[in-house]
Formats: structure tokens, sequence, C-alpha cells
């Protein structure tokens, strides 16, 4: 018997569905909020495999516990529970998706990108993103482990 065209579009729409699933994180201290959805894109599997000279996009939901007329993004590589900054072009949450100032008990998409330069090493490490609001209290953390590659 031949699928029909129906029937591979579906079986194509359902492996891509699979692919785009919201990644599996630890959340490590969110306080002033809660995290609903992490993405990385493009990583259809974990650990993300992040390519030397691509950069990836970051797609936070999470809901505000508290109000705060700005916040700032801090990124780090973890290697031996050693924290490592790791420099991203726009730290700055509200110029990164989220409309400040942020209110209390809404929910926000925070939209950024991890650029990852040829010159780092290829190597396994965590990647830890905070998003600090304006009292340097975290509205969320997250941690995923990653693998910079060629």
């Amino acid at each position: 018997m031949v699928p029909s065209p129906v029937t591979l579009l579906l079986a194509l729409g359902a492996a891509t569905a699979v692919l785009a699933e919201p990644l599996r994180f630890v959340d490590c201290g969110s306080k002033d909020g809660s995290i609903q959805e992490v993405n990385v894109s493009p990583c259809p599997t974990q650990p993300c495999l992040l390519h030397k000279g691509t950069s990836y996009s970051i797609n936070v939901t999470f809901a505000s516990k508290i109000e705060s007329q700005g916040s700032k993004a801090k990124v780090y590589g973890e290697m031996l529970h050693v924290d490592i900054p790791f420099p991203i072009p726009e730290p700055d949450g509200c110029k990164s998706g989220i409309q400040c100032p942020i209110q209390k008990g809404h929910s926000y998409s925070y939209l950024n990108k991890l650029p990852v330069k040829s010159e780092y090493p290829s190597i396994k490490l965590i990647v830890k993103w905070e998003l600090v609001d304006d009292q340097d209290q975290m509205l969320f953390c997250w941690k995923i482990p990653v693998q910079i590659t060629s």
C-alpha cells in the first residue's frame, strides 16, 4: 500500500513538531518570575550542539511575580561549577521583546540571540541564562547542557 500525500504530510508535520519541542531546562533560582517555556533554535536534541560562527535564537516565556522598571540579562558558561561570563549583543531585557515597565502577573516572551564565536573552544558546558529585575533579583534563571562544535 502506498501512503497518500495527506498521510505523508501529517507524518512530516508530526516529525517537525517533535523538533520544535520546548527544551528541558533546570530552573536555577527564578524568584521574581516563573518560567513557562524555554526554546533555543535550532536545537532539535539535547545537549544543544552549538556550531561555531552561528547565532542561536533564545525565546523564554515567563510570568512576572513583581513590578520592575527594567531588566538585564546575564549569561554564563558554567564549567566545573565556575560561572564564566558570556557576552551577548543586547543585555537589556526591555530591548529584547519585553515591554517595560514589567507588570506583576503578566506573561512575557523574552527574545535574544546567543552568538557562538569561531574562536570559542570545542567543549561541553552548561549555559546559564539569568534575567534580573531593577532590584537585581532573579526574574528567571535557567540552565541547559550544550556542546560547542566546529
